[in-house]
């Protein structure tokens, strides 16, 4: 054998052996079924998780917050939640709501205490909040589509069009960050805080916003042909839209998965646990796990 192909061979050799160990595991074993938890709700939406692992969700009909613990143990946190929708956890513990009754958005403390950060806009009610994101600085992003509730006494909107808006720890009105979407919904960003993510379900699309240091959008882009309900992100920048089933996305807009839910629809999702490796889905009215090789991001 000579020295070149002495060389070949041990290229391939050690090309092989970097492919192999460098190759990412796969997100979910292919073996793994979402487990049924509890089918007892009349709609699931809404999960966050706080610092602890411990999953919280809304069941807006029935007007409770729950408490998925990191031990799979299920309780009511909140009775009368303001017909919460959206939740998220920010960095002090409070779990900020999307209180869907009288279109509010609301702080509620460990214990349980309330405390309404928005009441309405410019002395209009808004939409109706529907899902948020806060950031490093503690801003909220928040979608407001218009979805009509029984439980309204209007039968309209009083705002022109359906938007996204961010409210800074420092104001006590929001500002539009974004105005173009038909009807926005899921929202989360990276951890880094450059990036934000939109469903807008009214126009069957997923849009990628760059964040600006004062909390503004710009250089919207289409991410996915492909609306959504609820989104989280994992630890790789996979992005997983809750609608039928859960769908995955990588970083550059790639469908790389789809995980089934026998249920008719899958509002939302997020990471739990206390390895953030639990990927939590609250589906029509039941909620489901499926252990992941991932974990989700802060």
């Amino acid at each position: 054998m000579n020295y070149r192909t002495l060389l070949s061979v041990f290229c391939a050799f050690f090309g092989v052996l970097g492919s192999v160990f460098g190759q990412k595991s796969p997100l979910f074993n292919a073996d793994e079924k979402p487990q049924l938890i509890s089918k007892q709700f009349a709609f699931t939406e809404g999960p966050a998780v706080d610092k602890k692992g411990n999953i919280f969700f809304t069941d807006q009909p029935n007007n409770k917050i729950w408490k998925y613990n990191t031990d799979g143990k299920l309780s009511v946190f909140m009775d009368n939640a303001g017909r919460a929708n959206g939740t998220c956890f920010d960095r002090k513990g409070n779990l900020i709501v999307c209180a869907d009754e009288h279109n509010q958005l609301w702080k509620i403390s460990a214990n349980g205490k309330v405390k309404v950060l928005l009441k309405t806009l410019n002395g209009k009610l808004f939409n109706g909040p529907n899902d948020l994101w806060i950031d490093k600085k503690g801003g909220i992003y928040f979608t407001d589509p218009y979805y009509q509730r029984d439980y309204w006494t209007r039968t309209k909107s009083e705002l022109e069009g359906q938007k996204v808006y961010y409210l800074s720890n420092s104001s006590l009105q929001p500002e539009i960050a974004d105005e173009s979407l038909k009807k926005p919904n899921g929202i989360v960003g990276t951890p880094d805080g450059n990036y934000l993510y939109v469903a807008d379900i009214g126009d069957d699309k997923i849009y990628k916003f760059n964040i600006d240091t004062d909390g503004t959008l710009d250089d919207r882009q289409v991410f996915a042909q492909q609306g959504a309900d609820g989104l989280t992100l994992d630890e790789r920048g996979n992005l997983y839209l809750a609608g039928k089933g859960i769908t995955i996305y990588n970083p550059k807009g790639q469908q790389i998965g789809h995980i089934d839910i026998p249920e008719p629809w899958s509002a939302n999702v997020c990471f739990g646990g206390k390895n953030r490796d639990v990927l939590f889905i609250t589906a029509s009215k039941a909620i489901y796990t499926l252990k992941m090789n991932v974990r989700g991001v802060e």
